[in-house]
């Protein structure tokens, strides 16, 4: 089980096509903080290949995952 498998859990569960996350929420939903570097793009970056910690976890539940810029938010579309 990864550190981040509570994050696919609450992105699987969501039943819209769409989901804003604060880091907050994301945080809860994993019990663990997120890395400084999540405030990057590019560690939101949509690799199929290669993906890594809460961006694997939405690539696994289906979605693809968009920083919003200085929001300390991601957009997470469903596939």
């Amino acid at each position: 089980m990864s550190k981040y498998e509570g994050l696919t859990q609450r992105l699987a569960r969501a039943t819209t096509s769409e989901i804003i996350l604060t880091f907050a929420e994301i945080e809860a939903a994993t019990g663990v903080e997120l890395p400084k570097s999540a405030r990057r793009p590019q560690y939101w970056a949509n690799q199929v290949e290669d993906a890594r910690g809460a961006n694997k976890a939405a690539r696994e539940a289906g979605f693809r995952s968009f920083l919003l810029a200085g929001q300390d938010k991601v957009r997470f579309v469903r596939d």
